[in-house]
Order: structure tokens, then C-alpha cells, then sequence
């Protein structure tokens, strides 16, 4: 059975955006691009809020940013070859290719999908991560903690709710980012 891995940057105070809804605070370098990279590549599928989705389908939708280097042309590659589910109650049509939209999150839809899945599937977005964690579909937790501390916004993990964690990976990066990799115990 495929895994569900929920993944997602965070500063060192636990928010994935500030209080303003900003996320350009990341230091994000070659080396942790490149991890990231890796890390997507072997997953089959992306499960996505509309928010998220409409912020990574830029991936696709804009040539340009793979043009910019070779590592962001395999960022690019890497992200078009999976496929998407979107949870949108408003997202009209999808924007990108392999990419289809549900209106409602429903727990034995992923479940099924995990079971029949080739290769790992992500989660992403935290109100999306929020009730696949409540639902006891996270399998593992990859966070990229960054050396900030941005005092308030958009928890990166589900607030009401508990999972207890086994550390599997610890990684520092030069630029003081820590990817912890976590298995959701009970699962």
C-alpha cells in the first residue's frame, strides 16, 4: 500500500504562512530545492487545497521558470509527471494537465486510492493535511523547518487533534534548514 506523506516548509514557530498570509520568507537554496525535488519524485500522486494548487500549478503553466535552470526544470518536470486531485468548492476547471477536481474531501476515496496507488501520494495544504490527519490517513510527516520565527499566521500541523510521532530522519542544511521525516505512529 502507497503511503500518504504530508510535507510542507515551515518557520521555526510552526506557521507555513505569516500573519499577512505570506510565505516569501523561505530561504530555500539550491540544496534543500534539490532534496525537495528528490522527495516529489517518487510520489505518484498530489492531493492539493485550491490554494496550494493555483500557487504550484505555475510549474506548468509557466515556461519560463523552467527555463531558469536546470534544477528548476527538473522541479518542473518532476512536479507535471504526477498526477493532482484538487479540493476546490469554487475552482471551476484545472489549469494543469493529469489534474482533476473533487468537491469534497472524502476519507474512503483516499483511502481506496492508497490502497491501489503505484507509488506514494503527498498531501498538501493545512487545512487539507488537517483532515486527512483527523481522518488517520497520514502515514508520514516530511517538515523542512526554516530558521525563522515569523510570530503568527497558518499552523503547518492541525490544531484540536494528536499524533504521536516516530522519528525516522534528521537532515541540516548549510542555510539552517531542518528536514525532520516522521512516521504518524498508529496508522
Amino acid at each position: 500500500m502507497a503511503k500518504l506523506i504530508y510535507v510542507n516548509n515551515m518557520s521555526l514557530d510552526g506557521y507555513i504562512e505569516d500573519e499577512r498570509g505570506a510565505f516569501a520568507w523561505f530561504p530555500i537554496d539550491d540544496e534543500v530545492f534539490a532534496v525537495q525535488t528528490d522527495l516529489l519524485r517518487s510520489v505518484g500522486t498530489f492531493l492539493y487545497g485550491r490554494r496550494l494548487y493555483e500557487s504550484m500549478a505555475v510549474w506548468e503553466t509557466d515556461a519560463s521558470l523552467a527555463a531558469q535552470s536546470d534544477l528548476l526544470a527538473d522541479f518542473s518536470n518532476t512536479w507535471k509527471a504526477a498526477n493532482k486531485v484538487v479540493y476546490s468548492t469554487t475552482l471551476a476547471a484545472a489549469s494543469t494537465a493529469d489534474t482533476r477536481i473533487e468537491r469534497r474531501f472524502d476519507p474512503a476515496a483516499v483511502r481506496k486510492l492508497k490502497a491501489t496507488a503505484s507509488s506514494d501520494l503527498t498531501v498538501g495544504g493545512a487545512n487539507l493535511a488537517a483532515q486527512a490527519f483527523q481522518a488517520g490517513l497520514v502515514d508520514e510527516c516530511q517538515m523542512f523547518v526554516l530558521p525563522i520565527i515569523v510570530g503568527g499566521g497558518k499552523p503547518g500541523l492541525p490544531t484540536g487533534s494528536r499524533a504521536d510521532l516516530e522519528l525516522l530522519e534528521e537532515r541540516r542544511f548549510r542555510n539552517g534548514v531542518v528536514h525532520l521525516r516522521y512516521r504518524v505512529l498508529g496508522q
